[in-house]
């Protein structure tokens, strides 16, 4: 049984590395045939198509980025918060040593996050720049 198994797979990744190439030398050639914007078949055009579904002008990376920007200033956020949190919690131990080392260890995590999403931001900021800059040639 296993080796029958074994048998279909080989068999399966002999035919997809085989017809991978041919699929990417033929797929292009079929693709110029049927102008997916009109053209001569009358169909519409490519800026009645970007009007109807809604899609703006901006660059794909450029959109990357301003996602990224969000989602860590969102975590900047959570970790500011956890730091307040944990100077809350110190403020409010009334001098119990084991709500002050939970608090400590709030405003460790909370300072350690910090550090983390600000390295992240610095890294995928410089990742993009330079993404944009090598394709734009700017």
């Amino acid at each position: 049984m296993k080796k029958i198994l074994l048998k279909k797979i080989v068999v399966m990744a002999m035919a997809l590395f085989i017809l991978t190439p041919v699929m990417a030398f033929s797929l292009p050639a079929l693709a110029a045939d049927l102008d997916p914007w009109g053209g001569d078949s009358g169909g519409p055009s490519q800026g009645e198509i970007k009007d109807t579904i809604g899609l703006g002008d901006r660059d794909p990376r450029d959109m990357a980025a301003a996602i990224i920007r969000i989602i860590l200033g969102f975590l900047g956020i959570v970790a500011v918060i956890i730091i307040l949190l944990g100077g809350f919690k110190w403020m409010t131990a009334g001098g119990n040593e084991d709500k002050v080392g939970e608090a400590k260890k709030l405003i460790t995590a909370g300072i350690i996050g910090l550090v983390i999403i600000l390295a992240a931001f610095a890294i995928a900021t410089f990742v993009l720049n330079s993404l944009i800059s090598a394709t734009t040639g700017v």
